[in-house]
């Protein structure tokens, strides 16, 4: 299928050949009819693509912050990596259709195939094809209305959400600042309500259409006539609301707000407006200013979008879902009239000319839409009871790689393509010589486009079980969220590939169980966790001076891993467990590997009001492990320090840059690594090499399990209150 994208670093705008996108649960496959281009929204976004870097970092500097942190944390070559990376990428555009049902997912039972839908989101209804929509961000489409219209959708909510934050009530006086197509739209939605209007924008042919939609008057933000249309209206106290709805950084809006408000007014801030308040205006107004957020209660919640989570109605009357609805319910009532704000329709084939025509100025417009060729065929408190770790069985014994020339190449595929696969696993591996990248499987069609491109994928697909059934494919790396890892994990090693999966291997003892299931079912265990850290130079290097050890250890082990950012899915513990579930196996896998055993005993302590965890591990020879996760520290604190203590000796790890040993000779390492390189790419050789000769996984199997057990037990312990001992199953 096509999908419209822009590269963020080049600014190229293209029509791209990209994967069908598979239809999850809790959604529905759109085959769109009808979609909008926002000549706000987009064309800004548009626009800020066609920056210098220079350029780019100023209008985003929330965004510089976060590169900044990420340097802190990661090193620049790491952060460059990534920041590249995400800027040479394609991103979609789009946001708000109209289109017919194609597929549905299973817990849909609202829509059926063939309806017709209006759909949402800056995810999920883009300038494409085909979209998965999740239930939440889709409303069907009233009988009569037309789909050209219906595509409305999205922007009317917006519109509508404004609309409520202003409460406006019968008889009161408006006024609305910048009459794009989100300020025709609330001049309609306003006038609709017995609500007066006065509409300021400095095209005069905005200020006509908008007076032809129901307002009051209009004028030029600098003319007389605007102040004295509120002075007549209102009897010279002043309009009841105003509504923010233009764009760009003059601070105007919000001084011609505080000047023809009422006093207090209620300011409600719709667009991406300029917001220096003159302190003195307002303050003696009392006005009250309020944001309107998006299509309404919903937005941003990944729960509710995502998930669909819905809130209940007695509580939350207007969501995102039930805006969108009523929009629809007025257009088709004939409340809101639409027609008259459709500037031009282009063909979807004609996407990119139509955008730089927009750009350049050449095509002035308030919508435009893109129509899209009609349906055709394609692919759619006392002790805590026991953990057990689960006993590794293999039918036939440890099972052997299937048969392969060790001079062909090591075909891999990716299922998953994020953030952490395109920066720190695919740079690495599109390098190495003896792999072929054959194939990249996503969920989203644009980010398996994106990996190809970059990384030289033979294909990208949707598909997994294509993947899967395909022989000539040795291995498969599993990058996805936490809670897909066991059952992929499962279903590629029945499937005879060899496995490379992201920690956690589980989230749980029966995922746990499943996977193991697999391998006896199979014999297959070829099995790699990610657990890098024992594959870092540096740390490699400071065990092979600390040596050999007589007696037990102590291991000290503190993880500064700082807050999350809102709307990180790490913080869906309820689908993708703890932050702990998630990374806690790499710091015991260390832990285990520089004590050169499995754990035996887990004692957890969870701190009172946060996520901080300190974990004590016990092992057969009497040393001890402590993990202290914290995530309360400062964040210019090293992420990650470690001291082993044992037979006179210390080493010292300071977060993969510096290493010590102290004993009667002391060491330091000469000098600080250009990175810090926590042995992702000496973990992929390994693993390479493994599947190529047909040797030995590089880290044994029951290792692997029982890290991930200790893991799973920490959760165990905390509810107990109580240690846990790991006992073997036999």
């Amino acid at each position: 299928m096509k999908q419209v994208v822009q590269n963020y670093k080049s600014g190229e705008l293209a029509l791209l050949d990209v994967p069908v996108p598979g239809c999850k649960p809790d959604g529905v496959l759109v085959r769109s009819a009808y979609s909008l281009i926002s000549t706000g929204t987009e064309l800004m976004k548009v626009s800020e693509a066609g920056m210098s870097m220079v350029g780019k970092a100023r209008s985003r500097p929330d965004q510089v912050a976060k590169v900044m942190q990420s340097v802190a944390t990661n090193g620049v070559p790491a952060t460059y990596r990534k920041v590249m990376g995400k800027l040479d990428s394609y991103t979609p555009l789009g946001y708000s259709l109209c289109g017919v049902v194609e597929q549905v997912g299973t817990g849909i039972d609202d829509v059926k195939v063939g309806d017709l839908v209006a759909c949402a989101g800056n995810e999920h209804a883009l300038h494409a094809e085909l979209n998965w929509v999740p239930k939440n961000l889709y409303a069907p489409v009233p009988d009569g209305l037309a789909p050209q219209h219906a595509a409305f959708g999205t922007v009317g909510s917006i519109a509508l959400q404004g609309v409520r934050q202003g409460e406006s009530q019968l008889g009161e006086v408006a006024l609305v600042i910048g009459l794009g197509l989100i300020g025709q739209l609330v001049v309609q939605l306003l006038t609709a309500s017995g609500v007066r209007v006065v509409g300021v924008d400095p095209d005069p042919a905005r200020c006509e259409l908008a007076e032809r939609l129901g307002a009051a008057a209009c004028g030029d933000p600098a003319s007389a006539a605007v102040v004295s249309a509120v002075a007549e209206l209102t009897g010279g106290h002043g309009v009841d609301q105003v509504y923010l709805a233009a764009g760009g950084g003059s601070n105007q809006p919000v001084e011609l707000a505080a000047q023809l408000s009422r006093d207090r007014g209620r300011v409600v801030d719709i667009g991406k407006c300029r917001l220096d308040l003159p302190w003195n205006a307002y303050y003696e107004k009392e006005l009250d200013v309020r944001f309107s957020r998006s299509y309404g209660p919903g937005r941003y919640d990944p729960a509710y979008e995502l998930e669909g989570r819905d809130y209940p109605i007695g509580y939350v009357r207007w969501t995102e879902r039930r805006n969108l609805a009523c929009f629809l319910d007025l257009v088709a009532r004939g409340r809101v009239d639409v027609e008259p704000l459709v500037s031009h329709v282009a063909d979807f084939e004609d996407a990119v000319e139509t955008y730089q025509r927009l750009k350049d100025g050449d095509l002035k417009a308030v919508t435009v839409l893109f129509r899209y060729p009609g349906p055709t065929e394609h692919t759619a408190g006392a002790a805590a009871p026991a953990v057990a770790v689960p006993t590794v069985r293999r039918h036939g014994g440890t099972a052997s790689a299937p048969a392969r020339s060790a001079q062909a190449p090591v075909r891999l595929a990716f299922v998953g393509a994020g953030n952490y696969a395109t920066s720190m696993l695919l740079p690495h591996l599109s390098q190495r010589d003896g792999v072929e990248l054959s194939t990249v499987v996503t969920t989203t069609a644009l980010s398996a486009a994106n990996a190809q491109r970059k990384f030289g994928f033979a294909e990208a697909t949707t598909d997994l079980d294509a993947v899967l059934g395909d022989k000539s494919i040795d291995a498969v790396f599993v990058v996805t969220r936490h809670s897909s890892h066991a059952e992929l994990t499962r279903r590629a090693l029945l499937a005879g590939k060899s496995v490379f999966v992201e920690k956690p291997l589980a989230l749980t003892e029966d995922e746990l169980a499943g996977v193991l299931a697999a391998v006896e079912e199979s014999g297959n265990d070829r099995l790699q966790v990610g657990f890098n850290r024992r594959f870092a130079p540096l740390l490699q290097e400071a065990r092979q001076r600390f040596g050999a050890r007589t007696g037990p250890a102590s291991l000290r082990y503190l993880v500064n891993a700082g807050q999350l950012q809102h709307g990180s899915w790490y913080l869906q513990q309820g689908t993708e467990g703890s932050r702990f579930a998630g990374e806690g196996g790499h710091f015991i896998d260390t832990a285990s590997w520089l004590l050169q055993a499995d754990p035996v005993s887990v004692y957890a302590v969870a701190a009172s009001g946060n996520e901080d965890l300190h974990v004590v591990l016990g092992y057969p020879d009497g040393s001890t492990a402590t993990i202290s996760y914290v995530t309360t520290g400062a964040p210019t604190f090293p992420k990650e320090t470690l001291d082993l203590v044992a037979d006179g000796k210390v080493l010292r790890l300071d977060d993969f840059v510096r290493a010590s040993v102290y004993g009667r000779k002391r060491w330091v390492s000469s000098r600080l690594p250009k990175a810090r390189d926590k042995g992702q790419n000496a973990e992929l050789a390994a693993f390479v090499k493994a599947v190529r000769t047909g040797g030995p996984m590089p880290v044994p199997l029951e290792s692997l399990v029982a890290t991930t057990a200790a893991t799973l037990a920490v959760q165990a312990g905390l509810a107990a209150g109580a240690p846990v001992t790991l006992a073997r199953t036999r």
